[in-house]
């Protein structure tokens, strides 16, 4: 006569609860690199522009630089890296920038307008 514990009873299942993760809701307006192509190609410096001016410059444009150092940044890298700006100074994301003079047709295009509206409005 072997006596066995009567087993525990198995606890109910929780329902499953879904998670309802609010997608964010897409952000409107320019991205990071074309904010600094834009800079970029407003500048008359011959040399380029810093990496502190480009900041400056995307803080007056109303963007939250210390909030997205990082995304600065991989921006600045991935446009040298691309070929949309060249690098006349310094290493990686520091140092001073311009536009190339062989870049893709959409810079390009800014670069030309920015110019244009300069010119006239000077």
């Amino acid at each position: 006569m072997s006596e066995e514990a009567p087993a525990p009873a198995a606890a109910p299942a929780k329902a499953a609860k879904k998670k309802t993760t609010a997608s964010k809701p897409k952000k409107v307006g320019p991205s990071v690199g074309e904010l600094i192509v834009k800079a970029v190609a407003a500048s008359k410096e011959r040399s380029g522009v810093s990496a502190a001016a480009l900041k400056k410059a995307l803080a007056a444009g109303g963007y939250d630089v210390d909030k997205n150092k990082a995304r600065v940044k991989t921006a600045i890298k991935s446009l040298v890296a691309k070929g949309t700006l060249v690098q006349t100074k310094g290493t990686g994301a520091s140092g001073s920038f311009k536009m190339n003079k062989k870049a893709d047709p959409h810079c390009q295009y800014i670069f030309h307008t920015i110019q244009l509206h300069t010119k006239v409005y000077s």
